[in-house]
């Protein structure tokens, strides 16, 4: 279902029925107005079975902050929220609480520091911290999740995408297999992820760039049907886009007919004064079909080509038909780095759907409510530790080693210096396991949360897709080639200070005595 603007499902009544219960009843005991902190991380990485990610891309920001600015509670919201009844036919929410909803049920008041969209993020760092009347930051939590879960996780799937493809353009090719209106949100987080274009158009001009595309089979089909056949149709399209010329080659035969149809298409084309741009191969054994297609160019003059190829791709999936080439293509007079360099990967169902691992574990857990001037901590307890959360105000920091690198993400209390000889680093969740960095050892301190929206307004100007691209890039840079391995990654510290630590554990103690 895709909701029109004004439906119900478009607006603050986005979220959950708990969200709105648990805010009448703190607005009974006088503690809706209480400020709160709420932290937004994820605890795992997409594992896909037979390949594990080592960090994610952090995406969905803008457009959350862009709902946020715009949403409040509507008299045709609070309508029917008054018409909602108990399981005795009582209203379930009461007239004084709707009156604060109507004068009080908006963002305004909400502050989020975050880490920028685009950047690396790793499992279990606070990516946004949520500050405001407990009440709102409550109602926050489903939309929030909504808006930054699924992103993150198609962003992460791309940029494994990018990387697998060895600096190849990839192209987004899923907006048929989305997740209904979804489709958009992954298609924007695909190109920040590492794919160079979409085939989405809405989601391409909103972002300013060309939208990609070729032709289905039906396209063939349809000339095959009339009588015409394989190679008219390829002639029309070739007539119509002279200098935009992409030819699907497997409607009927890759080697015996398609290829050898769009070389013929091709020569015409060129002398009529224009280039083709490529093939698209679509099914069969890619690897072998892309060598046998390039040596059949390159005999008839086209060595240079692109060959794009599509259908149920993925990292791994494009990584063995770059190894296959590599193994392959001399033994059909074909130079696998320069066959490799005309590839172009069409990525559809794989990605936008991220296929393994569909949804990322993302949550939004309270960790400090203000008492007076002070945040008082917060903890909740689980026979899982990884569901154990960071608790109170806090900071995170991004440490680098001697090459640059990034070493560690850092949660520390919000007053905590850690510019002291050496740093203990613990786990979040396992007693006494810890490391002692020497301050030596640290060439870079750097602070990843800052603030994008004070009191319901976005702070400073909304990033570019270039902006963000670029952020993804530098990140990626900066992070050990294991950590980005695609398969059995090495795993990259996320740490707790000795006083945060501390602070976890008295916390436990105190909630277990209690």
């Amino acid at each position: 279902m895709t909701p029109e603007p004004n439906q119900p499902s478009a607006g603050v009544l986005f979220t959950d029925q708990y969200q709105l219960t648990m805010a009448q009843m703190y607005f009974r005991r006088g503690l809706h107005e209480r400020p709160a902190q709420f932290d937004y991380y994820f605890r795992n990485y997409p594992d896909y079975g037979r390949h594990q990610a080592g960090y994610a891309v952090f995406a969905g920001l803008a457009p959350l902050l862009e709902w946020m600015e715009g949403m409040r509670f509507t008299d045709a919201d609070l309508d029917l929220l008054r018409s909602q009844m108990n399981r005795k036919g009582r209203r379930r929410f009461d007239d004084d609480f709707l009156e604060w909803l109507s004068a009080n049920g908006a963002f305004g008041g909400v502050s989020i520091r975050a880490v920028p969209e685009g950047r690396v993020v790793h499992a279990l760092a606070p990516v946004a911290i949520a500050e405001g009347p407990l009440a709102m930051v409550q109602i926050l939590e489903t939309s929030l999740l909504n808006h930054l879960n699924y992103p993150t996780l198609i962003a992460t799937k791309a940029a494994r995408i990018h990387e697998a493809a060895g600096g190849r353009p990839s192209l987004e090719f899923g907006m048929r297999r989305g997740p209904g209106a979804g489709a958009n949100a992954g298609g924007r987080a695909a190109l920040i992820g590492g794919a160079d274009f979409t085939s989405n158009v809405g989601v391409s001009h909103e972002l300013g760039i060309d939208p990609k595309g070729t032709h289905a089979h039906s396209m063939v089909q349809v000339f095959m049907a009339l009588g015409e056949g394989e190679l008219e149709a390829f002639r029309a399209f070739a007539e119509v886009y002279p200098d935009d010329c992409i030819l699907l080659v497997d409607t009927i035969d890759t080697l015996e007919s398609g290829v050898p149809n769009a070389i013929k298409a091709f020569g015409e084309l060129r002398a009529r004064g224009h280039e083709p741009v490529g093939i698209r191969l679509d099914s069969g054994d890619l690897a072998y079909l892309s060598i046998q297609a390039a040596a059949m160019l390159d005999a008839a003059g086209f060595p240079d080509v692109e060959i794009v190829l599509s259908g149920n791709l993925d990292e791994l999936e494009i990584w063995q038909i770059r190894a296959q080439i590599q193994d392959e293509a001399r033994r059909a007079g074909v130079e696998p780095e320069r066959l490799m360099a005309r590839l172009v990967y069409g990525v559809g169902t794989r990605l936008i759907t991220s296929q393994g691992h569909e949804a990322l574990d993302g949550v939004y857990k309270l960790v400090a409510i203000r008492d007076g001037a002070d945040w008082i901590p917060a903890i909740k307890l689980s026979d899982t530790p990884e569901k154990v959360p960071i608790p109170g105000d806090k900071r995170v920091w991004r440490l680098y080693d001697a090459r640059g690198f990034a070493t560690a993400d850092v949660v520390a209390t919000a007053d905590e210096d850690l510019t002291r000889d050496e740093l203990v680093l613990h786990h979040p969740h396992r007693e006494g396991v810890y490391r002692v960095i020497e301050r030596g050892a640290i060439t870079e301190m750097e602070e990843l949360l800052v603030p994008v929206l004070n009191d319901g307004k976005r702070v400073g100007p909304v990033a570019g897709l270039d902006e963000l691209r670029a952020r993804r890039i530098e990140d990626l840079a900066r992070l050990d080639v294991g950590v980005r391995r695609l398969v059995n990654p090495h795993i990259y510290h996320v740490s707790l200070t000795e006083a945060m630590k501390q602070l976890q554990l008295r916390l436990i103690e105190d909630a277990r005595g209690r």
